[in-house]
């Protein structure tokens, strides 16, 4: 008993001090911050603009509206009301505008975990956040919302503040109030969603982009069961129409009209900020924000044109960044959804940035090493070739520029997923848990990621190892001109110089003979990777990314539903890569990759290479047409050396001669080598014949006269073959053959 007394005692102590702290709080900051007034405006303000301007501070004429599309609560059924009060308010019609039952147990939440994750709000609280605060989650925020939410419920009556609020909540892709919404989802207004529809609907606006029925459909769903569960436990509606409700699917039909912007450049430039500024658009309007961006006019015109050439049913994005600092400098989309909010898989376009720049970083592999390509099983997981054919010992070079899968894989097993998936990260491409599997290698991914993302992260490989994180916005003014917002530059280092160089290079092989030889007649240095995602019902997905020292394009192509497409990364968006280099290029030429100092190229010995895929360095001796080159880190170099070649063999020569004083003579003659054939006969020595670059028996003739003998011998020599300083010597090995001919005995002698 006294025990539990005096956890009662401890617990009301704890309260009064939470009560205390938060009471001062209040009285601190709305003193402190009582300069923010109410202000009907903001509230009913129907459709306003937003400035944003492109790198030459021209503002884009692009339509770029916040628009509220009104509509009355009375016309609404009853039930979408009920749906959002039950999800977001169930007390609306009881509190005056904050509910301190929900606010005390949200802080005591926020208290336990030293974080503001919990804010209790009410709609009326909601209200007043979408239309005169940001959405930071800090004290002072808090207190300024409820100051003005108290004064807003004086103001205006329940159903006032239910109207204004279904009207300028945000649900997603640019759809601000529920006729908006309504609209672009379901092509329909909002008197005619279904139950249903309105569930969901209600469901997302407690994040818009996870429970988006484009984006994460699973997740919608869930969301969605969640509010009619809730109506059904505030008795709002019937048990036959939970049933009936919840065995539903998700069925959208968007309105092409109101996606037509969705993947503009202004568009994705004031979601960024909007991310930025942790504010919705609406309010980046209301307060008259610009945005200043790193559009090039220039090369948004020419994406635009690329699009335009091109008569595609599938959807389609085209970006362009920078590849020295990520600025996005140009992007087009066409498609009913926001294609830079999606994620897809990104295929064999993951294979430079996931297996192969890890494997070189970490030295494991050189553009020379030789992978045995054939079927193989890692943990039940059996990778095949496009077309299911394995061609044997490949170099790594050959691995990556014609993007095969068996090498591939065998290269991510040498690294380890856990060390491809930390480079990964680095480059602002995150994994989910179930990803981690070596599928991914292949660009087999649970979720994916963006094609922002992935082109972006290319500019790791185009900037020396360096990489920035892909970005519209370079900064942001209030109406003033104050900047409140700039992007700070600042590369992080994420592979070495020589690594990015040596898959640029690999890169640039598969533009000449590889998936991207469409790009080979582009009379500029550039480098290129094409991806293809595809399903026993057809590809699903084709890209292509290619860059120079200054442009990374990236293009993709494909359908949202997952219908398949009739082009593969290699064909129409590689030749996308090729009309937009093309134009941009067309009066100047981009700087060509610097080799660094910490590269080197090594002759190998090509038939140790071929026949036992060993790399070893060639020897002085070995012949020209028997060595190859390769580039290599200078901090991965081969080890060994060749020792073929160090010995001059000499020839071993046959022969015999016939009743008629006729010699024939054979010998086993190597390419790489020179045979000068003499003949000693009567104290003089004649040269009959040079055999060079001939592989196999050689077969000479001579004539001997009646009672001579001759002595027939080969120098045997390397081929231009030139010592350094020295005088060049042609004495080789003499290996000799006497023949005597008398034409009364007819005799041969060996």
């Amino acid at each position: 008993m006294k025990k539990a007394i005096k956890i009662s005692l401890i617990t009301i102590f704890i309260l009064s001090i939470i009560m205390f702290i938060f009471i001062g709080s209040f009285i601190f900051y709305s003193l402190k911050t009582s300069n923010i007034k109410f202000s009907m405006d903001k509230i009913a303000e129907n459709t306003l603009s937003i400035q944003v301007y492109n790198s030459n501070n021209i503002l884009i004429k692009e339509e770029n509206t916040v628009s509220d599309k009104k509509i009355k609560l009375s016309v609404l059924p009853n039930y979408i009301k009920e749906a959002f009060i039950s999800i977001e308010d169930k007390d609306f019609y009881k509190h005056n505008g904050i509910n301190v039952k929900r606010m005390i147990k949200a802080m005591i939440s926020n208290l336990k975990s030293f974080k503001f994750k919990e804010g209790a709000s009410t709609i009326t609280q909601q209200l007043i956040k979408n239309t005169h605060l940001s959405s930071q989650k800090t004290l002072s925020r808090k207190i300024n919302e409820i100051n003005l939410s108290l004064t807003a419920e004086k103001q205006l009556t329940k159903e006032q503040i239910l109207e204004y609020y279904l009207n300028i909540i945000y649900f997603g892709d640019n759809s601000y109030g529920i006729e908006s919404a309504s609209e672009h989802y379901f092509s329909k207004p909002a008197k005619e969603l279904s139950l249903d529809e309105a569930c969901m609907l209600a469901g997302m606006i407690k994040s818009p982009n996870y429970y988006s029925p484009i984006n994460n459909p699973e997740l919608c769903l869930k969301r969605r069961n969640l509010v009619l569960n809730e109506l059904y436990k505030d008795n709002k509606i019937s048990l036959q129409q939970y049933n009936e409700n919840i065995k539903k699917h998700i069925v959208l039909n968007v309105n092409n009209d109101t996606s037509n912007k969705l993947n503009s450049y202004t568009d994705n430039a004031v979601m960024e900020a909007s991310k930025l500024l942790k504010i919705p658009a609406k309010q980046i309007a209301l307060n008259e924000y610009k945005i200043y961006t790193y559009q090039n006019p220039i090369k948004q015109q020419a994406l635009a044109n690329t699009l335009e050439s091109y008569n595609l049913d599938s959807d389609c994005g085209l970006i362009s960044i920078n590849s020295k600092t990520g600025a996005v400098e140009a992007f087009i989309g066409k498609s009913n959804y926001r294609i830079l909010e999606q994620k897809r898989q990104p295929g064999s376009a993951i294979k430079p940035i996931l297996v192969y720049a890890p494997a070189i970083n970490e030295d494991i592999i050189s553009p020379a090493t030789r992978i045995l390509d054939e079927p193989i099983n890692i943990d039940g997981y059996s990778p095949q070739n496009v077309g299911g054919k394995y061609n044997g010992y490949v170099s790594v070079r050959e691995s990556l520029s014609k993007s095969l899968n068996v090498p591939t894989i065998k290269i991510a097993s040498y690294v380890g997923i856990d060390k491809m998936a930390n480079y990964l990260s680095k480059l602002d491409i995150t994994l989910d848990k179930s990803d981690y599997n070596y599928a991914i290698s292949l660009g087999g991914f649970t979720y994916g990621t963006s094609l922002k993302n992935l082109a972006g992260a290319y500019s790791s490989l185009a900037n020396k190892g360096k990489f920035n994180k892909a970005q519209f916005v370079n900064y942001i003014t209030d109406k003033n001109g104050k900047i409140i917002y700039r992007n700070n530059i600042n590369p992080l280092q994420v592979f070495r110089e020589d690594t990015a160089y040596l898959i640029t290079d690999i890169l640039k092989t598969s533009v000449k003979s590889g998936t991207s030889k469409k790009l080979s007649d582009l009379n500029i240095d550039i480098a290129s990777k094409t991806g293809t995602v595809g399903t026993s019902k057809g590809n699903t997905d084709a890209y292509n990314i290619s860059y120079t020292t200054e442009d990374i394009f990236g293009s993709w192509i494909g359908n949202m539903d997952n219908s398949p497409i009739n082009t593969v990364g290699g064909g129409v968006p590689t030749e996308m890569a090729k009309k937009y280099f093309s134009t941009i290029y067309s009066e100047k030429m981009p700087d060509r990759f610097v080799k660094p100092s910490s590269i080197e190229e090594v002759d190998l010995d090509a038939i140790e290479l071929e026949q036992n895929h060993k790399i070893v360095k060639a020897n002085f001796y070995i012949p020209e047409k028997y060595r190859v080159k390769e580039i290599f880190s200078k901090f991965n170099l081969p080890k060994e050396t060749s020792d073929s070649y160090l010995k001059v063999l000499p020839a071993k020569i046959n022969g015999n001669v016939d009743e008629n004083g006729n010699v024939n003579l054979w010998f086993d003659a190597q390419s790489f080598m020179k045979y000068d054939v003499y003949k000693f006969v009567n104290g003089q020595t004649n040269l009959i014949e040079t055999i060079e670059n001939k592989d196999g028996k050689i077969s000479l003739k001579d004539k001997l006269k009646n009672k001579e003998s001759a002595k027939y011998y080969i120098i045997t020599s390397i081929q231009n073959f030139k010592l350094p300083n020295e005088k060049i010597t042609e004495k080789g090995n003499e290996i000799e053959l006497i023949a005597i001919y008398s034409e009364n005995e007819k005799w041969f002698l060996n």
